[in-house]
């Protein structure tokens, strides 16, 4: 579950969109207002506005966005819950809204607008909150045992407009070279094959890295930008861990090698011993160290 805030001016504007039927859109809920039409909606969000002519923008509008993963689970009941969670969690309360469900795309989502000046003429704060929301879808998605997955995830790559196509283009890339690489280098030549270019920052003229860029496309982009998991000391700090994971089989099988060839010197010892009893075959014995003689050097051709 994730949100996407947003504030304006014009009730219009929000209310056709979300209400448009080219969207098969569902009413699922509204408070305050006369909901007969459209136009009642928003003669009703406009006239509260009047309680406090100050506010510039007093439209809120936030979409929640839910993965495929949930679509079978989240019914209009369900989903206009978790809305009501969300809202009293954001203090969006004592104002006028309406509760939306757009089915236009494939993964479940709702839209939220709201009337930021509430029913005592007062303004439905706004201080801090992306962070706030960020928090608190967490918290919904965990409580209801929802898919989580974040926004770069969800992103549809084709319906972006530059610079963001780029963005979300190395993105992806740095998503599946990062882990597989053990080094700067290892990760440079591998983005040179997707048209990508990395470079460094450095600090004044000294040799100490501050930061590191990527660009594509004639865009330019710091690592911190494209993802938080992308700066310079999160990447250096999972190369150095994908160099250890790497180097730590390669003990482990030198290690074995060295476990087999004991093993062998024992064997060929034992072979060496020739058992009482009618059933022992020299020519057999013979045959068999030297069989054990080809598996050990084998083994350290290794």
């Amino acid at each position: 579950m994730i949100a996407k805030i947003v504030k304006g001016k014009s009730f219009k504007g929000v209310i056709n969109y979300v209400l448009d039927k080219a969207k098969k859109t569902e009413l699922l809920a509204a408070e305050g207002i006369r909901y007969k039409s459209k136009e009642s909606i928003i003669r009703s969000c406009v006239a509260q506005t009047g309680l406090n002519p100050k506010v510039s923008k007093t439209v809120g509008h936030i979409s929640l966005d839910f993965s495929t993963h949930d679509k079978d689970k989240l019914t209009n009941a369900k989903m206009v819950q978790i809305a009501g969670e969300y809202m009293a969690k954001m203090s969006i309360v004592n104002t006028q809204y309406i509760i939306g469900r757009h089915h236009d795309r494939e993964h479940p989502h709702i839209h939220i607008v709201f009337n930021r000046i509430d029913n005592n003429g007062k303004t439905v704060s706004d201080r801090n909150d992306r962070y706030r929301s960020e928090k608190i879808c967490k918290e919904l998605t965990e409580k209801y045992g929802l898919y989580f997955a974040t926004g770069k995830e969800n992103v549809k790559i084709h319906r972006l407009k530059e610079p963001d196509k780029t963005k979300y283009e190395i993105y992806n890339a740095l998503k599946q070279a990062v882990p597989q690489c053990r080094n700067w280098k290892d990760l440079y030549d591998s983005l040179k094959k997707q048209a990508i270019t990395m470079n460094f920052k450095y600090k004044g003229n000294t040799e100490e890295v501050q930061g590191v860029r990527f660009e594509r496309n004639g865009y330019t982009f710091n690592g911190s930008k494209i993802d938080r998991q992308f700066s310079y000391s999160k990447i250096d700090y999972q190369l150095k861990r994908n160099e250890i994971a790497h180097d730590v089989p390669i003990r482990q099988e030198h290690n074995h090698l060295s476990v087999l060839e004991n093993a062998g010197s024992a064997l060929s010892a034992l072979f060496e011993i020739q058992p009482s009893g009618t059933d022992y075959n020299p020519e057999e014995a013979e045959l068999l160290k030297q069989h054990q003689k080809k598996k050990r050097k084998k083994g350290f051709r290794l």
